[in-house]
């Protein structure tokens, strides 16, 4: 069996299953959550086909990323979840998934779906498999202790890294899992962070930029906002996947949850990194 073991545990979250359990509610009630701990909604008929979330260190991004949790919380328990994450190490190849094993953090393991996952990589050439590429890659794994906080071992995964985001490749991504997940009880998360290390004026202002792109279900915009504006979004591939996967599955509508900055978490305007969590709803 492989175990993917957790590279952030005591660095980006908690280290030991109580105290994690206790940071991710704190997440929930910080003055920037949704000031209350989620009650997931049990057979709930599922409108959420995609979240974005971001990935920074749980002090920094938690209480933004917990909106979406917690809209997900209620709006039920998906059996599959398939992440779309940037590649922040350079390891591995361009666009890389891990296709069997269990990925482990301190509240236990979760398996990877591999049905789910050979059946993507039957869909496009453009994926392959590979684990290093895995292994010290942060913008999955901080996602997964959310999810085990509110559904324990009941779901499966499929990590999908991207180190090559461009415009082309990430609508591939996006339509073949479309395809997959077609007629599946699934949600796809797209984990990005927005602009990096600007001005808080200057950060809202490019953020705003691509929220709306975002908001309007336009990834051809948010890609060329990117480029055209110099944002430093470091998953702008994975969110054009996203997009594009969601639009094929049914999604009419994005809704922005939250947006804050690391200035407004942490009261230090100068150099700032931005933090949004949308829905993307049937």
């Amino acid at each position: 069996m492989t175990v993917r073991h957790p590279c952030q545990a005591g660095l980006f979250y908690a280290g030991t299953l109580n105290t994690l359990k206790t940071q991710i509610e704190r997440c929930f009630t910080h003055k920037f959550g949704p000031g209350r701990i989620p009650k997931v909604l049990e057979n709930s008929s599922r409108s959420i086909i995609g979240l974005v979330c971001p990935h920074a260190g749980y002090i920094y991004s938690g209480p933004i990323a917990s909106h979406a949790y917690f809209k997900l919380a209620e709006d039920g328990s998906p059996k599959t979840v398939v992440f779309f994450g940037p590649n922040h190490t350079g390891l591995g190849g361009a666009l890389t998934i891990m296709n069997e094993g269990f990925w482990r953090t301190p509240l236990g393991d979760v398996e990877v779906d591999s049905e789910i996952a050979n059946k993507i990589l039957l869909e496009t050439n453009m994926i392959d498999v590979n684990a290093s590429a895995h292994a010290f890659e942060h913008s999955i794994e901080v996602q997964l202790p959310f999810l085990q906080y509110l559904y324990g071992q009941s779901f499966k995964f499929v990590p999908i890294c991207f180190l090559m985001q461009d415009l082309l490749t990430s609508r591939e991504v996006g339509e073949a899992v479309a395809k997959v997940l077609m007629e599946k009880d699934a949600l796809i998360i797209a984990s990005t962070d927005l602009t990096h290390y600007e001005s808080q004026e200057s950060a809202e202002k490019k953020d705003n930029i691509v929220i709306n792109a975002i908001l309007n279900l336009d990834e051809e915009k948010l890609y060329s906002n990117v480029e055209s504006y110099g944002v430093s979004m470091c998953g702008y591939g994975p969110v054009v996947a996203l997009i594009t996967a969601a639009k094929t599955l049914g999604v009419k509508k994005a809704e922005l949850l939250c947006y804050k900055t690391s200035g407004d978490v942490m009261g230090d305007f100068s150099a700032v990194v931005g933090y949004a969590s949308l829905a993307l709803t049937k």
